[in-house]
C-alpha cells in the first residue's frame, strides 16, 4: 500500500515542494498518482474559472480523492463577488489553499479578463484576494508572472506583491519569466522570455517573511535544491508530470518525510487499485493511464510500456489488467536490476 499519512497538513512544510496546476494534465487521477510518489508534497487542481464553479458542474469540477490533501485549488476569474462564492464552495469541499491564477497567458484566459492580463491591474487583484479572504478560512494564495509585456519587473513587481501582502495573502507563487501578452502562444510564454530567478530572489528577500515560491524551467531536483537557497519552496510543472518518477525522491529530500520509497511494482499496484474503483464509478482507464507513460523512462522496454497504457487501455472494456500488462514489458527487468 501507498504510504498516505494521516496527519494534520503542514502547508509551510508542503509548499517546500509543489507541483504545478497544468491545463489538461492535473486532474485528479494524475494527483492520485502524484500523492501515490509523495506523500507531502503540495499538489494544485487545474485552474478552473470562478464561473465554471459557480453555475458548472461542481462535483466534476472540483472533486478529489481525501489522499490527495494536501492540495489547494485554483481558481481563474477577476470579479470579486463571483471569487468570492467560488471560494467559499471550494472551502466546502475541503481544499487547503485557495490560489488565484494571475500568470496564465492564453488568448481564451486574457477574452475573460483573468490570468496574466491581471498584472496590469493590481488594484483589481487586491480587491479579488480581499473578497476570497472574507469568504473563507483557508489560505488564500496568488502565483503571478514577474511582470507583462514592457513592464519594468522591478518596479512593477514590487508594486503588485506589496498590493497582494496588503491583501492579505499568506504565501507568493511567482514564475520567473515575463508573460508576453501580444505575439506569443501559451507553449512560448514557457520558453521563449528569459528566465530570471534572481529577481525572484530579491522579491523573498523583500517580503521575508512571507513565503515566496519560484516557478519556471526547474527540471531536476538538484536544481531544485540550489534555490531552496533564496526561496521558501519550489513548484515544478511539466518536469514532474514527463518523469514523475522524480517524486518519489521529494519527501525525504525536502519535506523531512523519510518514508520507504515506492518502486515501481508498488506503484503499478495502488494505480490499478485505484483504476478498479474509478472504473467502477463510470471512469475509462486511458483517463487515468494516460498520466502514468513516464513511470518507466529510461527502461527497458519502456516503448512497450508506453504502448501498452495509450492504445490498450483506451480499447473499450480496458481494465486494471493492462497496467499489469505494461509493467510486465519492464517488471522482469526491474527485478534483475534490483
Amino acid at each position: 500500500m501507498p504510504y498516505f499519512p494521516a496527519m494534520a497538513h503542514d502547508l509551510a512544510t508542503a509548499r517546500r515542494f509543489s507541483v504545478a496546476p497544468m491545463m489538461d494534465w492535473t486532474d485528479t487521477h494524475c494527483r492520485y498518482l502524484h500523492r501515490v510518489l509523495s506523500a507531502r508534497a503540495l499538489l494544485f487542481t487545474e485552474m478552473v474559472t470562478s464561473a465554471a464553479v459557480v453555475h458548472g458542474p461542481r462535483e466534476r469540477l472540483l472533486g478529489f480523492d481525501a489522499v490527495e490533501q494536501p492540495i489547494a485549488v485554483q481558481l481563474g476569474g477577476s470579479d470579486p463577488a463571483e471569487l468570492a462564492e467560488a471560494t467559499r464552495i471550494a472551502t466546502e469541499f475541503g481544499y487547503a489553499e485557495i490560489n488565484l491564477n494571475v500568470g496564465c497567458p492564453s488568448d481564451r484566459v486574457q477574452s475573460g479578463r483573468f490570468g496574466a492580463c491581471l498584472m496590469a491591474e493590481p488594484e483589481l487583484v487586491a480587491e479579488c484576494v480581499r473578497a476570497m479572504r472574507d469568504a473563507t478560512d483557508r489560505p488564500v494564495t496568488v502565483k503571478c508572472r514577474i511582470g507583462i509585456d514592457d513592464q519594468d519587473t522591478e518596479q512593477s513587481l514590487d508594486r503588485f506583491a506589496d498590493l497582494m501582502v496588503g491583501a492579505g495573502i499568506e504565501a507568493l507563487y511567482v514564475h520567473a519569466r515575463k508573460a508576453w501578452l501580444k505575439g506569443l502562444s501559451p507553449k512560448e510564454n514557457r520558453t521563449i522570455p528569459p528566465l530570471d530567478y534572481p529577481r525572484v530572489y530579491r522579491l523573498a528577500q523583500r517580503l521575508a517573511p512571507l513565503p515566496v515560491m519560484i516557478n519556471g524551467g526547474i527540471e531536476t531536483l538538484e536544481q531544485a535544491d540550489a534555490h531552496l537557497a533564496h526561496v521558501s519552496g519550489v513548484m515544478l510543472g511539466r518536469a514532474a508530470y514527463h518523469d514523475p518518477l522524480l517524486l518519489a525522491e521529494v519527501d525525504a529530500r525536502f519535506l523531512a518525510d523519510a518514508h520507504p520509497v515506492p518502486d515501481l511494482k508498488a506503484i503499478i499496484a495502488a494505480m490499478a487499485e485505484y483504476a478498479e474503483r474509478q472504473l467502477a464509478a463510470g471512469a475509462r482507464l486511458n483517463n487515468i493511464s494516460r498520466h502514468m507513460l513516464g513511470l518507466a523512462n529510461g527502461r527497458p522496454g519502456a516503448r512497450t510500456f508506453r504502448q501498452i497504457l495509450s492504445v490498450d487501455a483506451a480499447k473499450r472494456g480496458a481494465g486494471p489488467e493492462v497496467l499489469w500488462r505494461a509493467y510486465e514489458a519492464v517488471g522482469e527487468r526491474e527485478s534483475v536490476a534490483a
